[in-house]
């Protein structure tokens, strides 16, 4: 996928608001300070004029910004979660809208959930996975700051967190905002989604196994600035 435009298209603070348009809408997901941002900037090559912007104060925004890609598709920038200085009823803010957007019968085509390769997956994002897969909603799993482990090391980590998740090889990809590793291949797949018919996602990109749902059991702001 090449890309050519990027336009922000509005912002969305109840779950059950009208979007935008009517643009298939590929949403990104992931912790606070996990990296999203930058990483959104990069798949977007807005690394000058950035389009999302790192937040002084992780965990502050509580919206769904949308993105029109290419005038093709929707990127939905979803708030960050896990961040815990903030206060519970914050985070169920948090939870409501997100989980709500993501329930919609018309909701995303795929998420695509970051995780910082140097923490591993936590309880909130095997709890996310486990969503997911309930939902049916195809995932890919992407590895921010890839570049801070050396190859031997990188490599270990992500077998290490493909099992933990119960993922295919398909479904995870180490990326660095940095370095651009990974963008290509983050692309090509955000592509294949696309393009495939609704409802029928392409093979390896769906959500996750059910050992990734077992393990979640019982666990339980102009342009705007996207979350981190």
């Amino acid at each position: 996928m090449v890309i050519r435009t990027v336009e922000y298209a509005g912002t969305l603070v109840d779950a059950k608001a009208p979007y935008p348009g009517d643009f298939p809408q590929v949403a990104f997901a992931g912790r606070s300070n996990v990296g999203k941002s930058s990483l959104i900037n990069t798949l977007l090559q807005r690394t000058r004029k950035k389009i999302a912007h790192v937040s002084s104060t992780p965990g502050k925004t509580q919206a769904l910004n949308f993105f029109l890609v290419n005038e093709l598709f929707y990127l939905v920038d979803l708030p960050g979660f896990g961040f815990a200085k903030v206060p519970v009823t914050v985070k169920e803010g948090w939870m409501k809208l997100v989980r709500g957007y993501l329930a919609r019968p018309d909701g995303p085509r795929a998420v695509v959930l970051l995780i910082d390769i140097r923490r591993g997956a936590t309880p909130d994002d095997v709890g996310m996975l486990a969503f997911l897969a309930e939902l049916g909603v195809p995932t890919l799993v992407v590895l921010t700051k890839a570049d801070k482990l050396a190859f031997g090391a990188r490599m270990a980590t992500i077998r290490k967190i493909e099992s933990e998740l119960g993922l295919d090889p398909e479904q995870i990809v180490a990326s660095s905002a940095q370095t651009g590793m990974g963008r290509d291949t983050i692309l090509a797949a955000l592509e294949s989604i696309l393009e495939a018919p609704e409802g029928e996602p392409e093979s390896g990109e769906q959500a996750t196994e059910p050992e990734a749902a077992e393990q979640a059991e019982g666990e339980q702001e102009g342009e705007p600035e996207p979350t981190p």
